[in-house]
């Protein structure tokens, strides 16, 4: 059986709705943040040297990396759901989705939330932060255009990938700021909308991704 090891709040919430809209079987093990620091609890060390998550065990090996485990899992256990065949058109468009996220996308964000938190010392680079966030915000929101998913107009793993960019992005205000980008919010609701996406947070509890308490 799958086991994922699940921090609260955390990007490992993608997979634990991966499994949950494959209808695998898994165990899951939650892991409460540190109240005073945020980070994750020592424990996650013992199961892999980096000491994050998400970290998902399969036959005897633990997977780290989100698209890594995205990409193992689909094609493991998928069997043809979530992602278009290797021969297809929109398959590099897949692949280019689920490396774009975690490659590119979410460094703006990420030195959005560290340099935020500098005060003044950070004040002067914040123009240019800002500026990344709504230059990658743009990109993905001419991408999907006026269609409902990022591949081919279906729901695919990259939209699970994905989601996680906007869900940083929200508490920046940028998606709700950036007028022009009205169908990144709607993409999202749409993706929370989901069964599984619900009977994933059904199945770990309160969550806080991205600022939003949602259940």
């Amino acid at each position: 059986m799958l086991k994922l090891h699940h921090l609260v709040n955390s990007r490992s919430q993608r997979i634990l709705w991966l499994l949950e809209e494959l209808g695998l079987d898994y165990e899951l093990v939650i892991y409460p943040r540190d109240p005073k620091t945020g980070f994750a609890p020592p424990e996650l060390k013992a199961i892999h040297p980096l000491g994050k998550s998400p970290l998902l065990e399969d036959d005897g090996r633990v997977l780290a990396e989100s698209g890594a485990i995205i990409d193992s899992v689909v094609r493991r256990h998928g069997k043809g759901r979530l992602a278009p065949a290797p021969d297809s058109a929109e398959y590099d468009d897949y692949v280019h989705w689920m490396h774009y996220a975690e490659g590119s996308a979410m460094l703006p964000l990420m030195l959005n939330l560290y340099v935020g938190r500098t005060g003044e010392a950070g004040a002067p680079l914040m123009p240019r932060i800002s500026s990344e966030v709504k230059n990658h915000l743009g990109y993905i929101s001419g991408a999907l255009g006026k269609r409902d998913y990022l591949v081919g107009n279906s729901f695919s793993a990259a939209d699970i990938q994905m989601s996680f960019v906007l869900e940083a992005a929200r508490p920046t205000g940028a998606l709700e700021t950036f007028q022009s980008f009205p169908n990144l919010g709607a993409y999202l609701e749409r993706l929370h909308a989901r069964p599984a996406y619900q009977r994933a947070l059904q199945r770990a509890g309160t969550a806080n991704i991205g600022g939003t308490s949602k259940r």
